[in-house]
């Protein structure tokens, strides 16, 4: 008891309703009663959704047919010590984020689980500051050296407060959005004096938190659509947890995060 007594749990969850924007593409969350408690004694309702709705697990199977299935994934990979950075105070749309970045602000152990707050959990749909297309198309993403440094340092798994670990514009939202892309471009060349085709070079990088580090040997996987209670446990170690469906055959599920921190 007195160990419980001493811990504190935070919420790291987005809100889930059928008003949660699903990741561009994807089916949304639909619901319906199939029974109410009148005349049945009890509700009971029906569920429609793809697995990359508010916060979920993108897991092994997701990007690699060989991978491992929800269900397939120990809790001693889901569940750990690890930290949270803040990189709030440098995000910006289409902004991009460095292992010096990470590493200036927290120290990162090998093996540790990595949740990144990018602030732009603010605009999630729920936020007084709601914004989808900037929570979606135009949050900050990783460099590419942060791919080999994610490897190198073991990382179980990497959880973001946005729309996806990938940079967007390294997603097929730089096909779907030209518009979007032509505005990441011409930012990237006045900040970083390169244009979205020079940092992101497709096919080699396309989508490289994905393609480059789900398979194994490596199986550095990410939770996408953090979000809850993560200003509150800016920049400390904690013990973190995803906890998805038990999903046999899954590539990715719906799941709870929670940070354990013992005061």
């Amino acid at each position: 008891m007195e160990f419980w007594n001493n811990m504190k749990m935070y919420d790291l969850t987005q809100n889930l309703s059928h008003l949660t924007p699903p990741w561009p593409t994807y089916e949304p969350l639909q619901i319906k009663f199939f029974k109410r408690l009148s005349p049945n004694g009890a509700n009971g309702q029906l569920i429609t959704t793809s697995n990359h709705v508010g916060t979920h697990l993108d897991g092994p199977l997701h990007f690699d047919t060989a991978g491992r299935d929800i269900a397939s994934l120990p809790l001693e990979k889901l569940v750990g010590p690890g930290v949270v950075v803040d990189l709030s105070d440098i995000a910006e749309d289409y902004g991009i984020y460095t292992p010096k970045d990470i590493t200036d602000r927290v120290e990162v152990k090998k093996g540790d689980i990595l949740i990144i707050n990018t602030g732009y959990h603010k605009y999630g749909w729920d936020q007084p500051e709601a914004d989808e297309r900037r929570y979606m198309l135009r949050h900050p993403g990783p460099s590419m050296d942060f791919v080999d440094w994610v490897k190198e340092m073991e990382i179980k798994w990497i959880g973001v407060d946005c729309g996806s670990a990938d940079h967007p514009m390294n997603t097929k939202i730089r096909d779907w959005e030209p518009l979007e892309a032509q505005m990441a471009d011409e930012y990237m060349k006045k900040k970083y004096g390169k244009g979205l085709n020079e940092i992101y070079k497709w096919p080699n990088t396309y989508q490289a938190m994905h393609v480059h580090v789900f398979p194994k040997p490596h199986e550095i996987i990410h939770a996408e659509n953090v979000g809850g209670e993560i200003n509150k446990v800016l920049n400390k170690r904690l013990v973190i947890g995803c906890f998805p469906w038990k999903f046999v055959g899954g590539e990715s599920s719906i799941s709870r995060i929670v940070a354990f921190d013992k005061e």
